[in-house]
């Protein structure tokens, strides 16, 4: 889920390698189509889940002078590098884990049990089945096989909010130890 399309994977590949050396993880690549084709990046620290505006342009840098090279796309583009922002997409297994408790929305690439689309609380993962607790149905859990999900998002609520306030002022004072004696 971390791409659509074999181009998506082409710059994929060549993205991962530059951003775990900038120890970054690429969370999701797609190519948009428009008046100028977009290329978005989405990524974050490997270390937080966070990702400052400078490790952005550093990554965009570093990307632009090896698609230069690589041409995996051969019209003009936008080069599009940022965070996942708290609405994020899932796009591997993990993500389900880490944010297991937060309500989501999935997409399948198939019908199950007449729908394609779920929504509730993400109730962890097992056997490559992601499990979540369905919004509106008492007692109810649907266990999903990860490969026939086909896009996946958390939902914006209170609790997410403030998850991400704690995980971003967490990481400021890892990346900043001086900040909370007034020192900066």
């Amino acid at each position: 889920m971390k791409t659509k399309t074999n181009t998506d994977e082409r710059i994929l590949a060549i993205a991962e390698p530059i951003a775990a050396d900038l120890g970054l993880r690429i969370v999701r690549v797609r190519v948009m189509a428009g008046k100028r084709r977009t290329v978005q990046i989405m990524a974050e620290r490997i270390s937080d889940g966070q990702i400052h505006v400078d490790e952005c342009a550093a990554l965009s840098r570093e990307l632009s002078a090896i698609m230069e090279v690589e041409d995996p796309i051969a019209d003009a583009y936008m080069l599009e590098v940022g965070s996942p922002g708290l609405d994020r997409p899932l796009t591997s297994l993990d993500d389900f884990t880490t944010y297991e408790g937060y309500l989501a929305k999935l997409e399948l690439d198939r019908l199950v049990e007449g729908r394609k689309r779920f929504r509730g609380v993400l109730a962890g993962v097992e056997d490559g089945h992601v499990d979540i607790n369905l919004d509106g149905e008492t007692d109810s859990t649907a266990s999903i096989p990860f490969d026939w999900i086909s896009e996946a998002k958390l939902l914006i609520t209170d609790e997410l909010i403030e998850a991400g306030q704690k995980a971003k002022a967490e990481a400021e004072k890892q990346n900043n130890p001086t900040a909370e004696n007034g020192d900066t």
